[in-house]
């Protein structure tokens, strides 16, 4: 039998390499001392929206806090009547009182001009507005209304994100579209049809906002569709043709781990490629479920992609037949939790520590190896293992634990660790 002969590779090391981004507009979201870069070679931002009846002002103020103390840098309000909105600066309100900065997106369909004209303090506190185009209105009132909020975001110096969705698409350039595809020598598929259809509806109306007096880098747009391969093929085409930021999302990723991997999957392949100004989890909460669950969602699918840093992130063993004990379980889930509670007061104290990488691993195979590729990390005792933790700190053995107190004494060690560090 012949040997197998491994010979020196002249090929250079093989070598992770950074992700170029499309270089498109920088459009500014303000709030009152707060401003959020969308676009060119900015973060890509992390946005999440309310669940709550905006009527509701002290319940969607709440939620407002909450889904920002959990990372959301823009939060997206729905104002469909009016007392919804008469109720934003209520909502307003109560954040300033509860010290609470970040920019409100107004989310308008199919009376956000009338809305917009009749209410100017919610027009004025808003700091964006999405408009979508296929619920603006019909017929020749469609462009009368269309213009009407573009003239009101151009008066009050509003960012607008133009919002195309596929569920809500404008039914007459689809069946215009159609019509004109029917004429071709060879057709192309509804489902080409149904791309393009979108894609126009999108630029065509961003042309037309510029026409209007909104300079363009005031204008966001998006192309949502709730397919992953749906996705993919409309965003890579609209990359192309503008240079517009661009906000990625399914538009109804749905629940559970559907959901986010449907998002993850859809999303990465597109920021990979470059594309994508700022993204959103459009998750279908569990009954009674967290909300800021897209905010976390959206920020791991960042961080694990190398694109930006939130919180300390927590490596972990899957478990395995040496790993019977639940105890690395617990800890890595106690320290997880832990990490991201802290994040809103340590990222005020402590530069870099999002960077930080702690390892929770649960036997001898794998887990001293990863501890010391960690900032800290500890490797818990496996089944018929010696009953001892050993500590790694910076590859470092420090210390080793026993007894009871694991957790308690490891969150102390982790905790002395950012002190010291980024202190």
């Amino acid at each position: 039998m012949n040997a197998v002969i491994h010979q020196k590779s002249e090929k250079l090391p093989i070598s992770s390499e950074a992700i170029n981004r499309r270089i498109s507009r920088v459009v500014i979201i303000a709030s009152e001392n707060r401003k959020i870069l969308i676009g060119g070679n900015a973060p890509i931002v992390v946005q999440s929206m309310t669940n709550t009846d905006t009527v509701d002002a002290i319940g969607t103020a709440i939620q407002i806090k909450e889904l920002a103390r959990a990372g959301s840098e823009l939060v997206r309000i729905t104002v469909n009547t009016p007392e919804a909105a008469a109720a934003v600066p209520i909502i307003k309100e109560q954040l300033i009182r509860m010290d609470v900065d970040v920019p409100l997106v107004g989310d308008f369909h199919y009376n956000g001009h009338t809305l917009l004209k009749e209410f100017p303090d919610c027009a004025q506190i808003l700091s964006k507005y999405r408009i979508n185009p296929g619920n603006v209105g019909q017929g020749a009132k469609r462009d009368s209304q269309f213009a009407q909020m573009i003239e009101i975001a151009a008066r009050y110096d509003k960012p607008v994100r133009i919002g195309v969705n596929w569920g809500s698409l404008d039914q007459n350039l689809l069946a215009s579209m159609m019509d004109e595809n029917a004429q071709r020598s060879t057709p192309w598929s509804a489902q080409s049809v149904m791309y393009e259809a979108l894609i126009v509806s999108a630029l065509q109306n961003a042309h037309r906002a510029e026409q209007l007096g909104l300079p363009g880098d005031k204008i966001i747009l998006s192309c949502k569709v709730s397919g992953v391969q749906d996705l993919i093929a409309v965003y890579r085409e609209l990359a192309k043709r503008c240079d517009y930021p661009l906000h990625l999302g399914l538009t109804e990723a749905g629940m559970g781990s559907k959901g986010i991997v449907a998002s993850t999957a859809a999303l990465s392949v597109l920021l990979q490629e470059g594309i994508g100004d700022t993204i959103r989890i459009s998750l279908t909460p569990e009954p009674r479920g967290d909300r800021c669950k897209e905010v976390i969602v959206g920020q791991e699918i960042l961080q694990t992609m190398g694109l930006r840093k939130f919180t300390p992130m927590v490596i972990a063993c899957p478990g395995c037949g040496r790993t019977t004990s639940t105890l690395f379980q617990e800890l890595a889930d106690d320290i997880q939790t832990f990490l991201r509670e802290q994040m809103p007061i340590w990222k005020t104290k402590f530069a870099g520590v999002e960077a930080m990488n702690v390892a929770v691993m649960g036997c001898i195979v794998n887990g001293p190896g990863e501890s010391k590729h960690a900032n800290i990390g500890i490797s818990l005792p496996g089944t018929g293992e010696s009953p001892a933790a050993p500590v790694f700190v910076d590859g470092i053995k420090t210390v080793t634990l026993r007894g009871d107190n694991i957790a308690k004494e490891f969150q102390q060690i982790v905790l002395s660790y950012v002190q010291s560090h980024y202190g």
